[in-house]
């Protein structure tokens, strides 16, 4: 008895051996390879308050990159300043630098490429550029201190709802931006509701320079 219950055991787990012999191996399932980062370029601006590298959307905000690489490759933001700051909160804000109107440095203006569009938002150490009218933009920018995603394009908002248009952030140095937001400002320059925001002193800027 003892002998037919083996061989009946034997008989009965062959045929699960055989199939799971002649099964085929499952195929792994490929892993999806990440999507390529997009082109950037990186720019050194060399302060005297210490060194800021920003890193520029060039593949996702070809124009307004572009347009920053044109001031800083043709020398046009070498011995300017940093002359405002607008601080609403500890580390918040923003701060501004650019040519101020200096007719000398100053190039055609260029087409506004909204953050609905390059997907570039204002998180915390962006760069922006500051207009007026969309595409009035030239050689004024700015570096947010904080998210600030009421600077992006909404068009839910009514009238001019564009927003700015940001084409980068600080990779380095955003203690040095720290720094300049806290320095100190004339209570009597400026004007409008610029007035109270103008750094004195200002903060120079000797020299914007690519890194490889």
């Amino acid at each position: 008895m003892t002998l037919r219950r083996t061989l009946l055991a034997a008989a009965l787990l062959l045929p699960l051996s055989a199939v799971a012999q002649e099964a085929p191996a499952p195929t792994p399932t490929p892993t999806p390879a990440p999507a390529p980062k997009p082109a950037t370029q990186k720019v050194a601006l060399d302060t005297s308050f210490g060194r800021i590298v920003l890193e520029l959307e060039t593949q996702r905000a070809p124009l307004t990159a572009r347009n920053f690489l044109r001031y800083a490759d043709q020398k046009r933001l070498d011995g300017i300043a940093f002359y405002r700051t607008v601080k609403v909160a500890d580390k918040f804000g923003f701060i501004q630098f650019g040519i101020d109107n200096d007719p000398k440095r100053i190039l055609p203006p260029i087409k506004h490429e909204p953050t609905t569009q390059t997907g570039v938002k204002h998180v915390n150490g962006a760069i922006s550029t500051a207009r007026l009218a969309p595409g009035t933009a030239r050689g004024e920018f700015t570096i947010s201190v904080g998210d600030q995603p009421s600077l992006d394009a909404d068009p839910a908002r009514p009238g001019d709802n564009l927003g700015y248009a940001a084409f980068g952030k600080v990779v380095e140095g955003m203690e040095v931006v720290w720094k300049i937001l806290d320095a100190p400002t004339s209570p009597t320059a400026g004007e409008g509701v610029m007035k109270g925001q103008m750094l004195s002193p200002k903060i120079r800027i000797l020299k914007v320079t690519r890194v490889p």
